[in-house]
């Protein structure tokens, strides 16, 4: 009897699982960009830097949130704002309300204020998801218009004056690390709802929506209450980082949290990333909102930068329509297939 090599009776894994071969860069890649998320606001210290990576955090999760119900669903909703601003009152006048002293408390109301959000999200979506696309379209921004006139006119948000929230007691060298960190955790959270839903049966559903939703009914998929389950949950994780915004600027007025410049952010930065991923939105957000920033404060007296924006996201929808994640996917997938 021979001796056989030891290493030769070693099955080759990724030989058995290709996919296991491919999915090792990716988690290294993935604890990477973790890793590079985690140190920022301890290696980059500049107020002005770290405010910035605070706001692009805000619109990560605003637009994954938003990308767990229109990307996947392939219902466009323009209202999303709504509840944006929803979420920034509901912390606001709990804070103010409760009495809740400035620090860490406030940061315990922003699930009441994902919850309002939540609950404000039921009634519009018994009425928006009664239509299909197009009509679905037009009504959220009508009752987007309805939500920001109640704002501006309502006894208890104080109209334009808005109502302020407690300053948080953080030292001023690190005033933005613990809003930041607090954004982490909420994208983190938002990203493993969105796996979660993307790979469960309940997301595999929703895409099916999205594809041919007459085929998908017929095949017994209960459409509505789906597209109304992911509505919902879009809306609370929206609702929470409005929280967060209002707390960070220390303030909510309609003019800025029920805004449809933000509602508009959602969706360019989602298609810019890719609609319908994980990562998309996140690409996106991290790419445009410091772009914004930018572009208002070189070109803001005039609202100038509205247009530079808009021709950042024309250029992206020529030449990237599918957005960039997707593009960067099947081209890497087309040289594969060519080796």
């Amino acid at each position: 009897m021979t001796d056989t090599p030891v290493e030769d009776t070693v099955p080759d894994v990724s030989a058995i699982h290709p996919a296991a071969g491919r999915r090792a860069p990716k988690l290294i890649a993935l604890a990477i960009v973790a890793a590079i998320f985690v140190v920022f606001p301890l290696v980059v210290t500049d107020p002005s830097t770290t405010s910035i990576a605070v706001f692009a955090l805000v619109f990560m999760v605003a637009a994954s949130a938003w990308n767990m119900f229109s990307g996947y669903s392939g219902y466009l909703a323009l209202g999303h704002a709504v509840f944006f601003g929803c979420g920034g009152y509901a912390v606001a006048l709990a804070a103010r309300d409760w009495h809740v002293a400035g620090g860490w408390a406030v940061f315990g109301l922003l699930p009441f204020g994902g919850l309002v959000a939540g609950l404000i999200a039921i009634p519009v979506g018994l009425i928006a998801l009664r239509t299909r696309r197009h009509t679905f379209v037009v009504v959220t921004i009508a009752i987007f218009f309805i939500f920001q006139l109640a704002a501006f006119n309502l006894g208890f948000t104080e109209g334009t004056s808005g109502i302020t929230l407690p300053f948080a007691p953080f030292s001023a060298a690190n005033y933005n690390t613990p809003f930041y960190y607090v954004g982490l955790v909420i994208l983190v959270g938002t990203l493993l709802v969105s796996w979660v839903v993307r790979r469960s049966r309940f997301g595999l559903q929703l895409l099916a929506i999205r594809d041919d939703e007459d085929r998908a009914l017929s095949l017994g998929v209960p459409t509505w209450a789906f597209k109304m389950t992911a509505f919902v949950v879009s809306a609370a994780l929206v609702g929470m980082i409005g929280g967060v915004y209002g707390y960070y600027v220390t303030y909510v007025y309609p003019q800025f949290v029920v805004d449809p410049l933000v509602g508009l952010s959602m969706v360019l930065m989602a298609f810019l990333g890719g609609t319908g991923t994980i990562a998309g939105p996140v690409l996106g957000a991290l790419l445009l909102e410091p772009t914004q920033l930018e572009l208002a404060y070189f070109a803001g007296s005039a609202r100038l930068y509205l247009v530079l924006y808009a021709a950042v996201f024309l250029a992206v929808i020529l030449f990237l329509p599918r957005g960039v994640i997707p593009s960067i996917a099947e081209r890497l997938e087309a040289r594969r297939s060519a080796a």
